[in-house]
């Protein structure tokens, strides 16, 4: 198959700037790869083959005439299927809504079109988003593409993105994280998520889980291209009155591969120090790592971890059920069983409880804050674990027994909470060849900051430049 398909967001922008490869080139190189693996990957509910085509060819046209659309024009992406797309099936994932044709575009999806993207299809997810494992039971559960023996999750819920680009299905994609679910797929997948800050990105035009901690953002196997595409999906949107006001700087100036003295703090207690062996030991190299290239680094710890899973629950189970309730009750049958049930658990979760989780919500927001207050960045792993079969119920994680689900947002969902940005990336990969994630999170709104010290750590190492056993 085609070398293009491996070839970064980055650097098939330059090579098609000096004409070394055309838009059409790499939109087809792309749907080969699609049609040899995605019957066993299921990464894609919907490829939009002709339209990705079509796409292309008008992105070479202005391509030889000295023309552009923006920094991502011919580059092709994959959209979850949860963002709307105007006269192509949105279907969250679901059988509910499996012939839902939305009018319009979502405000991210028009604008990473507007930057000339080339959306070459709509990837699969757990259902509704509700789940981190990534698991679908209408168009079947999406594949890790590092295990080619074994049936292993990718992490979800944007699990067909984790896929897709790991398995060089597209260059980059959207994701969703209302727990980690940017940032588990991209760990148990080897690639590259960043979590913008609350706010930073629109949801007009996203289903929604939890509106109060959805955020959405890029995918893609570097920080380079996640500065790029989250340069286009950016800024304030009056469709969303969520997203912020303070403008949008040009993220891939800050990537200038310099740390020194980018003080790094270390999450061990809770986060390390809680992590099996292999994702500890890898953690720790890698902020050895980022301290030899000259950021300080010192361990810190965050307050109020042990009520981040009650609270979080709360408001995600509240909320999610406010938007699922008339479904629930007309149409159970037609939700995947983990799906129901949660939603099901979601009737238990009082008024009260709710309030009490958005005091939480306050507590853990200034834990974070003040960790940060004299630091710029934190380091932690993304996962305690690697991918897990997906016959696995449980874990075992330094001797003690975890159910998957709760040990795979363990990590992730404190930044959900608290609202900060945090981009997942390799740092290694275990004895058996699976890939380990670490996650860097920042001060609100500084997503430079957190992409610089990714993209500096990404240039020193080689693990994001690793190819998965599949095809």
């Amino acid at each position: 198959m085609s070398e293009l398909v491996w070839k970064s967001a980055t650097d098939l922008r330059r090579m098609m700037a000096a004409k070394e490869v055309s838009p059409v080139e790499v939109v087809r190189a792309c749907l080969d790869r699609i049609g040899a693996l995605d019957g066993t990957l299921h990464a894609f509910i919907t490829v939009c083959a002709d339209a990705a085509l079509d796409a292309a060819k008008a992105a070479e046209t202005r391509l030889v005439s000295g023309e552009t659309a923006g920094r991502l024009d011919g580059i092709p992406i994959g959209l979850k299927d949860l963002c709307d797309t105007g006269g192509v099936k949105t279907t969250g994932g679901s059988k509910i809504l499996a012939d839902r044709v939305p009018a319009a575009d979502a405000t991210l999806v028009r604008r990473l079109k507007d930057a000339g993207a080339i959306m070459i299809g709509k990837l699969n997810m757990h259902e509704f988003a509700y789940g981190p494992q990534g698991l679908n039971a209408h168009y079947g559960t999406t594949w890790n593409p590092w295990d080619a023996e074994t049936h292993r999750i990718p992490g979800g819920s944007s699990s067909g993105t984790g896929a897709a680009v790991a398995a060089a299905l597209c260059a980059g994609g959207t994701g969703s994280d209302t727990g980690g679910s940017i940032r588990i797929p991209a760990s148990l997948c080897g690639i590259t998520g960043l979590k913008p800050t609350y706010g930073r990105v629109s949801r007009a035009g996203v289903l929604p889980l939890s509106w109060t901690m959805d955020h959405v953002g890029p995918m893609a196997r570097t920080a380079a291209d996640c500065a790029l595409m989250l340069g286009a999906m950016a800024g304030y949107d009056p469709a969303d009155a969520t997203t912020s006001v303070l403008p949008v700087p040009d993220y891939t100036v800050a990537l200038t591969g310099e740390v020194k003295g980018l003080r790094v703090g270390l999450l061990r207690a809770g986060f390390v120090g809680a992590a099996a062996p292999e994702v500890a030991s890898a953690v720790e190299r890698a902020a050895k790592t980022l301290e030899s290239l000259g950021a300080k680094v010192d361990e810190v710890a965050l307050e109020h971890l042990d009520v981040v899973p009650a609270a979080s629950f709360a408001i995600v189970a509240a909320e999610a059920l406010a938007y699922h309730s008339r479904w629930l009750r007309t149409r159970a049958d037609d939700y995947q069983p983990d799906v129901r049930e949660r939603l099901r658990l979601s009737v238990l979760v009082t008024g009260e409880d709710y309030v009490r989780a958005q005091q939480v919500r306050a507590w853990v927001r200034d834990a974070v804050d003040e960790a940060l207050r004299h630091r710029d960045v934190l380091l932690a792993p993304s996962t305690p674990i690697v991918a897990p079969r997906v016959d696995e119920a449980d874990v075992d994680i330094r001797g003690r027994r975890s159910d998957v689900r709760s040990a795979l947002i363990r990590f992730t969902r404190p930044f959900n909470l608290s609202g900060h940005p945090a981009c997942a990336l390799p740092c290694g990969f275990t004895d058996s060849g699976l890939p380990i994630g670490m996650q860097i999170a920042g001060r609100p709104f500084d997503e430079a900051t957190v992409l610089r010290a990714a993209d500096a750590y990404q240039q020193a190492t080689d693990w994001h430049t690793r190819r998965p056993p599949v095809g």
